[in-house]
């Protein structure tokens, strides 16, 4: 990718698999899948429910153990056995904000003890009045007060609880966070805010972003880079302008079709486009995963491959 040749990998992944369930009833949730992520960039996960977009976030906070393949963070590998310090180490440096914030949060918790939670479990503060500081100084970035803190979570919007979920990952002054659809379950009037917030951390401490969505639409503005997933493996890659100006997957365009157009009358007329993956014939030549230039990653046989050069290059 010739833009990224001075950027530097934070995270890669490579030939990930993770299977659920044994025998018969083993299930390969995620396959073969192969991406880095740089410092400091937005990277976009972008595929329906069942794609395994949730896997792969999971698998990078080792929630999910790999069953085949590796996880690399900052040069050293984080999938597999850990030492008890390494273990530490990746679970402050990269944190998650989950898609619920309602599930995601101690009902029986004070706000100031889960934004606390992480810092106590790592010491990360001096005394307690340091403690405070730190928590107080949060809550105000997140754009809540410091009387919320003796407050509980089902006193909260949704949108508060996320933000709650935001400055409990950011206390921790991680580097990498996994965001799993952290807005979808909030009202479409907060999505704008959070999103901001989100950039506002990433702006201000240097935070590099695994953003993972079922939605192109909320993804364009945010990524610099979008991976399109289908069923456990990845279809296409691409930075996020070259990827709206050329769709070359089926899959991708599919998606993309599906992005609301504010003019109802144009959206009337459009013409949704449905992907049907036996419209592959992979029974002789076998598909891969392929820069094309541009850094352009996709998805096909060496007939199909050849096919999407000429549409992208002409």
């Amino acid at each position: 990718m010739m833009q990224n040749t001075n950027k530097e990998v934070l995270l890669s992944i490579r030939n990930l698999d993770v299977v659920f369930g044994r025998g018969k009833k083993a299930f390969k949730a995620v396959e073969d899948v192969s991406f880095d992520i740089y410092k400091g960039e937005t990277l976009s996960l972008v595929g329906e429910s069942g794609s395994g977009k949730t896997t792969i976030g999971r698998a990078i906070v080792r929630i999910n153990p790999c069953s085949r393949g590796e996880i690399w963070y900052d040069g050293k590998k984080i999938s597999g056995k850990l030492s008890r310090k390494d273990d530490r180490d990746v679970i402050r440096k990269i944190q998650m904000i989950f898609q619920d914030p309602a599930a995601s949060l101690n009902e029986r918790a004070t706000i100031e003890y889960i934004i606390s939670e992480g810092l106590y479990n790592f010491h990360l503060y001096r005394d307690e009045k340091d403690r405070m500081a730190k928590i107080e100084r949060i809550v105000k970035e997140v754009g809540l007060l410091p009387e919320h803190l003796t407050r509980y979570p089902h006193e909260f919007s949704g949108g508060q609880r996320q933000r709650v979920g935001i400055a409990r990952s950011i206390v921790m002054e991680p580097e990498f966070i996994v965001a799993d659809e952290p807005i979808s379950a909030l009202d479409v009037s907060i999505r704008a805010q959070v999103l901001n917030l989100l950039k506002k951390f990433q702006d201000e401490r240097g935070l590099t972003y695994l953003f993972i969505a079922h939605d192109l639409s909320i993804v364009r503005f945010i990524s610099d880079r979008i991976v399109v997933i289908y069923k456990g493996r990845i279809m296409e890659i691409a930075e996020t302008e070259e990827l709206f100006a050329y769709p070359l997957h089926p899959y991708t365009k599919s998606l993309i079709s599906a992005i609301p157009v504010p003019d109802p009358i144009i959206e009337k007329e459009k013409k949704l486009f449905v992907y049907d993956k036996t419209m592959h014939d992979y029974s002789v030549e076998k598909p891969s995963l392929v820069d094309i230039g541009n850094g352009h990653m996709i998805f096909g046989s060496p007939s199909e491959i050849e096919k999407y050069k000429k549409i992208r290059f002409g």
